[in-house]
């Protein structure tokens, strides 16, 4: 088994500017940023506007991971409303959705029972599919290829390119062959510009890109903000005498407490494959609460060693995921671009899917982007294309009526009540008022701002792992196949470099350690000072989920993108 053991000091942010380096320029119609569902359903929408009316657009998609579908996690039973836009025939051209949803049930577990819940009708999977998103995303990567798009895998877009207007122009990816000091080696090759008439942002889940690119331009108004939840899963081949194919269990209670929000989920797929795992809401507040350890008991449950056991695990993976609704999404469109998918914010968090979501999105902007490019002739002397058609699009679509609808079903968890107040709620909601309130709850507080001092909580025993169900950390993430060259800079920098000692340690115990689901971070003893702790950065095994990024309680981590086609090499996800 690999070893997970290659260690780094903790590192601040870079003073070496190689920006001004001389780089090569490429023009585009589109520049697309992040090769998941959205980023590809943009580009395909773009390409078969095009062949329809025998017109030419020319389309960039850049995605950082080593091939389309490596950086891709999800449960996933998707919607395939989307899909059949793109691809009436999808069935015919051998898109890889194979196992039709056959069966719902939603349990409430408890230490050693499970027992059955009225199944709430937003979670009804009929006519949806069981996959792999990774492998659906590849097949999407193909199609798009296929119809003319220059797709760019192992490609990190590092930053967006600005005109003295404030508009937005394109992207700039990462700088290759940059040593661990930010200095260029015999290898150094300046990154390309990537130049656009529109940009459209999919960077997924909080994307290093996004983040910065709604800050500098406003698009959240004062006080509003997105909100978290850390999935955690694994795939697992079983039994085939316990494999029910099409079965789509998901759980609430154990092993969470009420007053943290989360739930687990269970799918059978084709070939005696089981996705199953736990998302944990970001905005827990106990600084001793471990996600990981919290995924590993819930595979230690009864009912879910009983389907486990005798089996073998396939794969491991985390990613963060949106979970704040209608309430926290950013304004979408800005001079010269948009944001689509996860990186605005389209999760229904009651159906725990995205997927259509995230496409159908990519759809909108893209019609949007079509029109002002090849109908109007836009942008063609500089002038930024403002797509707020995307916008009004979205708000017509049924994207918004879907999260119109459930937007009051997530921060009802809030209530003193906890789990058994949203379920109160969410029950009567989702079944009844189906969002029809002259009200909106609002959500408490950033993720980061939740967690509470140790003072507050007590430690949690976790168990030890038997290395047969459940698993310690480092081997779980010795099956991402996550990777990165070692001589390159760290991309997950610090504002400064004494806050986690000064602040994260004493006040909450170093949660770093214990939110992040590949072992990355680290407080080791300080040979220079005896006595002494030390924050240490394990980047070799990112796997990319960007955890620490938003629920350190300093926020003093950023994450940046390392060298393309770093980070974890997902199978089957």
């Amino acid at each position: 088994m690999r070893a997970f053991s290659t260690t780094r000091n903790a590192q601040v942010e870079p003073t070496v500017d190689l920006k001004s380096e001389p780089r090569e320029v490429m023009d585009y119609d589109v520049v697309i940023v992040g090769g998941g569902p959205a980023g590809l359903a943009a580009g395909i929408r773009l390409k078969q506007q095009a062949a329809k009316e025998d017109k030419e657009i020319n389309v960039v998609v850049v995605e950082k991971g080593g091939e389309i579908g490596a950086h891709t996690l999800s449960g996933a039973c998707i919607e395939t409303g989307p899909l059949e836009e793109l691809f009436p025939d999808w069935k015919e051209q051998g898109a890889p959705l194979n196992q039709p949803a056959l069966h719902d049930q939603m349990k409430l577990l408890t230490a050693k029972h499970a027992f059955p819940l009225p199944h709430p009708p937003q979670m009804n999977n009929e006519g949806n599919y069981i996959v792999s998103l990774s492998n659906v995303v590849k097949w999407l990567g193909e199609k798009a290829e296929e119809l003319g798009v220059d797709v760019f895998p192992g490609t990190a877009a590092s930053d967006i390119i600005f005109a003295p207007d404030g508009s937005v122009h394109g992207i700039v990816t990462n700088d290759a062959g940059v040593d661990k000091g930010f200095k260029p080696k015999e290898s150094y090759t300046p990154g390309i510009e990537l130049r656009g008439k529109v940009t459209l942002f999919a960077e997924g889940c909080h994307g290093s890109l996004t983040k910065g690119l709604i800050r500098k331009l406003k698009l959240r108004e004062e006080g509003q903000f997105q909100t978290y939840g850390l999935g955690i899963k694994e795939v697992w081949e079983v039994d085939p005498a316990k494999h029910s194919p099409g079965d789509v269990i998901h759980t609430m209670g154990y092993p969470l407490n009420y007053s943290t929000y989360g739930g687990g989920f269970i799918y059978h797929m084709e070939d005696n494959k089981v996705s199953l795992g736990l998302v944990v809401g970001l905005d827990y507040q106990n600084p001793y609460l471990s996600p990981y350890k919290e995924f590993q008991r819930f595979k230690a449950h009864p009912f879910v060693t009983n389907l486990l056991k005798g089996g073998r695990v396939l794969s491991y993976g985390a990613r963060a995921l949106v979970e704040g609704g209608l309430q926290s999404l950013p304004k979408l469109f800005f001079p010269g671009g948009a944001l689509i998918g996860d990186t605005a914010g389209f999760l229904n968090v009651p159906k725990i899917k995205g997927t259509h979501n995230a496409m159908k999105s990519g759809i909108l902007a893209a019609d949007s982007a079509y029109k002002a490019i090849v109908t109007e002739s836009k942008g063609q002397d500089g002038t930024p294309i403002v797509m707020a058609d995307y916008e009004e699009a979205f708000k017509a679509s049924s994207i918004y009526q879907e999260l119109y609808e459930v937007r009051n079903v997530r921060p009802s968890f809030h209530s003193p009540l906890g789990m058994w107040g949203g379920m109160m709620w969410s029950g009567l909601d989702t079944m009844f008022l189906k969002g029809r309130v002259p009200f909106t709850f609002q959500h408490a507080h950033p993720d980061h701002a939740m967690l509470q001092p140790t003072a507050m909580h007590q430690p949690i025993d976790y168990p030890k792992p038997d290395n047969e169900i459940t698993f310690d950390l480092l081997t779980s993430v010795s099956r991402t196949g996550t990777n990165h060259a070692e001589d390159q800079p760290v991309h997950l920098r610090l504002k400064d470099s004494t806050v986690e000692v000064k602040e994260n340690l004493p006040l909450y115990a170093g949660p770093e350690q214990r939110f992040c689901p590949a072992g990355v971070y680290e407080y080791v003893d300080d040979e220079a000072n005896p006595g002494k702790k030390r924050f240490q950065i394990n980047s070799q095994n990112c796997i990319h989920c960007k955890t620490c990024d938003i629920k350190d309680p300093a926020q003093n981590i950023n994450w940046a993108v390392p060298e393309g086609g770093d980070g974890p090499q997902y199978v089957d996800t």
